[in-house]
């Protein structure tokens, strides 16, 4: 039986870079999926008009655009990607494959083993980094697992694994949560080499400084 794969790309006011991530996506997936965070801009627009799906979630933040998908979406693999060009849809086979070929239940695209444009450079992005290794030492350690990224939003996941884990974040932190709450139910988690590209358009709004604490939240959270 063919399973059924949707790329789903979170955006929000991506009007510069939407078009040409569902273009280029949609090569190797059934269908492309945007789900808008309340853009201000044409992203939704765009979006339409590129023959993509367009779901609004409830504008909390990427974790709420995450869960609109696993609640909306009817295809048996979803594929999440940025919608800032940082991720390359060319390697969604490589994402898929070991799903498909039933050893995984959720693939992470792993920068510690692909690089990144984007975690080197100033002093955020050095905080940045040491933040998600001291949570990814956490990780490791409690569930005896060698993973090198627990942050990176490019992954894929079976649909009905992503339903039975009951994330409840809506930041960012759902990328952490989705993880742990795999490996404490027994899911099998895999990594492949994916590359991070700098963002071309815009800045990033996570704001670290004023989100850190829901990081560490997150974590005593699910670590138990």
């Amino acid at each position: 039986m063919h399973e059924r794969i949707s790329a789903v790309i979170l955006a929000r006011n991506e009007e510069k870079t939407i078009g040409e991530v569902i273009q280029s996506a949609k090569p190797f997936v059934d269908e492309v999926v945007v789900v808008d965070g309340h853009s201000v801009d044409s992203t939704r627009t765009i979006a339409k008009r590129e023959g993509a799906r367009v779901l609004l979630d409830h504008g909390k933040g990427k974790g709420d655009g995450i869960r609109t998908a696993i609640q909306q979406i009817d295809c048996e693999i979803l594929v999440f990607l940025d919608a800032d060009g940082s991720h390359d849809p060319r390697d969604i086979p490589k994402l898929v494959r070991p799903i498909l070929e039933n050893k995984a239940d959720m693939v992470v695209g792993s920068r510690g083993r692909g690089g990144s444009d984007e975690l080197h450079g100033d002093i955020h992005k050095l905080f940045r980094m040491i933040g998600s290794d001291l949570i990814l030492l956490v990780i490791n350690y409690r569930w005896k697992v060698q993973l090198t990224d627990s942050q990176n939003g490019f992954r894929a996941i079976r649909t009905n694994v992503a339903r039975a884990l009951n994330l409840k974040e809506d930041i960012t932190t759902i990328e952490q949560e989705m993880i742990m709450k795999c490996l404490k139910k027994g899911y099998r988690v895999h990594e492949v080499p994916t590359h991070e590209y700098a963002r071309r358009y815009g800045t990033s709004v996570i704001v670290l400084r004023k989100v850190w604490y829901r990081y560490i939240w997150s974590l005593l959270k699910n670590i138990f």
